[in-house]
């Protein structure tokens, strides 16, 4: 019967996924058509547009052009009608004279003769008809302003659609995922001179495989790509894959998206747990605050609503400082810390791998302490003071000095004080690193052999601090640890 069960929910589970990919089908094929009515009517309008732009430019050719040919037959009819004008007056003087040659020839008085043939004589020497030039200043022919279009009409029937980009395939085993950067690379099936850019879209999501019907976050887009690889960086991997496609397009027209790729951001995330704070720290969200009043108001509310005898489990001081995003306490059943034991705990267990989370902290605290604690650490427990937990500590009290501590014991760290620590925790080595964030210089190490989980541990006293957490363990931490991995430990004196 129960194997019949077992049987029945795994079919009935593999229908209700089939079914959520057809629903999911079914919302992208009438989006699809959607978005085909729109896109065809805009690329028909961009045609219409393209044409009435090539139409206008042939227009202002055309105008060009015969503008020339106006100016040019303007300045020829000058040239032409101005020798005809001069022509045709220098004729009109030589027919004169030529009939006072005449009547002077007809004359028979010989003194009357000399004179005039002189006279005559005279003015064609000077008649402006022997001053012209004949030849034409200006011909006829307008062949130079001949045109042919045989070239330009091949090139216009060339006109056609601009062929949509090839779509490219991203290239998984050339992708990396470290130092919270991605790496996409990716290529085109044939090489295409017309590619302008390529967009790439990515999406955080928790599901490896296909996307689902609904995600819980949206597709972000980075635009103008103009290489086949593109690097996100100052990533915070707060999920654990992030899923990637990409698109190229030329200067009309985008391609198709390229076939999804998934790439696992593996990172250590957690936030930290209100419910165990000393009452004196203030936490929002991955900060938190000294308040020195912090005490003095629970009791008084206590005091005034006569609970004295309440859990503090359930105190309103624990009810007002819960995040309403923390996941349920690490520290089920305890209360929180309490006299000197200024400290906070991270949410969530370490009891595998390699992590790492980086902290900022004021070096004006008084009091400063990271590192990490067993889950049975004591609510009046101060780090590094039992054998439960490990931690770096600043004391900035009466002489600023940082100590490495463990088990009530502690060893002074000769090296400059940082404003951000690297915290590196390797489980199964039973390693815990401390770096310098900035400049990833190791600070110290403590080894030993993790019996039970760890938990990130921080205390603070007048001062502050914020944690950040979704990071991978930096390349500089893991090369640094290869090379430390075969000497000995930097805390022999706290064992």
């Amino acid at each position: 019967m129960e194997d019949q069960k077992e049987s029945l929910r795994k079919i009935t589970t593999t229908l209700a996924l089939k079914n959520e990919e057809i629903t999911n089908f079914i919302c992208c094929q009438k989006q699809s058509l959607e978005n085909l009515e729109v896109n065809s009517s805009r690329v028909q309008e961009d045609l219409e547009t393209e044409f009435s732009s090539l139409h206008s430019v042939l227009d202002d050719i055309k105008d060009s052009m015969v503008t020339r040919i106006k100016q040019e037959r303007a300045s020829r009819t000058y040239e032409l009608q101005s020798q005809l004008s001069a022509c045709s007056k220098a004729l009109e003087s030589s027919e004169e004279l030529l009939e006072v040659a005449n009547q002077t020839l007809c004359s028979s008085e010989a003194d009357d003769f000399t004179q005039a043939a002189k006279d005559i004589k005279d003015s064609v020497t000077m008649a402006p008809a022997f001053r012209l030039s004949l030849k034409a200043k200006a011909t006829d022919s307008m062949s130079h302003m001949m045109v042919d279009f045989t070239q330009e009409r091949e090139m216009l029937q060339t006109i056609k659609f601009l062929p949509v980009p090839a779509t490219p395939e991203i290239l998984v085993s050339e992708c990396q995922v470290c130092d919270n950067t991605v790496t996409v690379q990716w290529a085109l099936p044939e090489t295409d001179s017309k590619i302008d850019h390529y967009d790439l879209e990515h999406r955080r999501t928790n599901h490896e495989g296909p996307p689902r019907a609904r995600e819980d976050y949206p597709w972000m887009v980075v635009e103008g790509i103009c290489e086949t690889e593109y690097t996100l960086t100052g990533l915070r991997f707060d999920t654990h894959y992030m899923t990637f496609r990409v698109k190229a397009c030329n200067k009309a027209v985008a391609g198709e998206f390229s076939e999804l790729v998934t790439l696992e951001t593996h990172a250590f995330l957690f936030k930290l747990d209100a419910g165990s704070a000393h009452q004196n720290l203030k936490v929002e969200d991955l900060s938190v605050e000294w308040d020195s009043c912090g005490g003095k108001v629970v009791q008084d509310i206590r005091k005034d609503k006569n609970r004295t005898n309440q859990s503090p489990m359930h105190s309103p001081a624990r009810t007002a400082m819960n995040s309403p995003k923390r996941v349920p306490s690490a520290r089920v059943g305890r209360d929180r810390f309490t006299a000197e034991s200024y400290t906070v705990l991270g949410d969530t267990f370490i009891d595998a791998g390699q992590q790492y989370w980086e902290v900022r902290f004021d070096k004006e605290s008084k009091a400063f302490a990271v590192g990490l604690a067993l889950r049975n650490l004591g609510r009046f427990d101060q780090l590094g003071k039992s054998n439960a937990s490990w931690c770096i500590h600043l004391n900035n009290w009466l002489q600023q000095s940082l100590t490495a501590k463990h088990n009530n014991k502690a060893r002074t760290l000769d090296c400059p004080i940082p404003d951000r620590i690297g915290v590196y925790c390797n489980y199964e080595e039973g390693a815990l690193s401390f770096y310098n964030a900035r400049t990833k210089t190791l600070m110290h190490t403590f080894r030993t052999k993790f019996t039970q989980p760890v938990i990130p541990a921080f205390s603070v006293w007048n001062g502050c601090f914020s944690v950040q957490t979704g990071l991978q363990v930096p390349s500089a931490v893991q090369s640094s640890q290869r090379k430390n991995s075969g000497t000995s430990s930097s805390n022999t004196s706290l064992t």
